[in-house]
Parts: C-alpha cells; sequence; structure tokens
C-alpha cells in the first residue's frame, strides 16, 4: 500500500466497517513504518484486472509478535479466495520480520472471517469485551504460532 491507495481504501474500509471504519490519519500512521530498513508494518493492495480496487490488508511487527492490524475484501470478492490471499501475504510478512506468534482481533458476530482464520490455524485465546466502538460489538482474540508453517499448510489445503 502507498500512499495514494488511502483515498479507495478508505471508501471501501467505510462501505464494510461503517460503524467503526479507520481514519486517513490512521492509514498515514501506519504507512509510515512500512518502508525501510526500520520498518515495522506491511501493508498491501489487492486489485482488479481493471484497476479496481479489490481489497487490503495490514500487519504491524513487534519483537517476536505480530498483529493483524486489518483486512478487507469488497463484497464481490467474497467467496473468490481474496481474502485467504491476502492474509498468506501478512503470514509471510510475519516470516520475514522473524515473528513466532500472530495475534488478531475479529468481531465476534463476524463468522465469516473468522472460519477463514480457523483455516490458517488461529485459535480462539479471549476476548475483549466492548472492542469495537462505537458499536460496543466484543473481539475474539485469535493467535496464530509459527505463521510460516501455517502458510504452507493453508496453501496446501487450498490447492
Amino acid at each position: 500500500m502507498r500512499w495514494w491507495d488511502i483515498a479507495p481504501v478508505l471508501e471501501l474500509e467505510h462501505d464494510l466497517f461503517p460503524e467503526d471504519a479507520w481514519s486517513a490519519g490512521m492509514f498515514w500512521s501506519e504507512l509510515a513504518h512500512a518502508r525501510g530498513p526500520r520498518a515495522t508494518r506491511r501493508y498491501v493492495v489487492a486489485e482488479t484486472a481493471d484497476g479496481r480496487l479489490a481489497g487490503y490488508a495490514g500487519l504491524a511487527a513487534a519483537g517476536d509478535l505480530a498483529d493483524v492490524q486489518t483486512i478487507a475484501a469488497a463484497r464481490d470478492q467474497w467467496g473468490t479466495g481474496l481474502g485467504a490471499r491476502l492474509l498468506t501475504e501478512l503470514l509471510r510478512a510475519a516470516t520475514a520480520f522473524e515473528c513466532a506468534e500472530v495475534l488478531l482481533e475479529v468481531r465476534v458476530d463476524n463468522t465469516r472471517a473468522q472460519k477463514l482464520y480457523e483455516r490458517f490455524g488461529f485459535e480462539p485465546i479471549g476476548f475483549r469485551r466492548g472492542y469495537y466502538q462505537p458499536g460496543n460489538v466484543d473481539a475474539l482474540v485469535m493467535r496464530l504460532t509459527d505463521p510460516a508453517q501455517a502458510r504452507t499448510e493453508s496453501s496446501e489445503s487450498n490447492g
């Protein structure tokens, strides 16, 4: 993801997450840590053949722990495997950052995403009550150990 991707990413962000969408400033802040020798973030975008934004994802790394910050696929991309491809790219980044574990939070009512994460080997480890605001929706916290191994297993099972 580069600065010129922020406007289309925000459009998709507001479509998919109207109550708790990230701001432009949040994306700018994340991208500030995504370049150079001391980068601790990896943000990617996916486009359709005609150049339209299809999805995006981001990961933050600190020491041996990575956190999936965001992952989203446009509604017309649901069921195409885009979410799995984006997550695979984040796990590659976690491996490159030499992270032993990857954490994420997912809305408790987002079963589609939870199933994706489970396919990759993420396991539930707890809840964060009222995490998603202003809707006061709980988050399920999930953890993946050994992201390099999980990525390999997932790609083998998805053909």
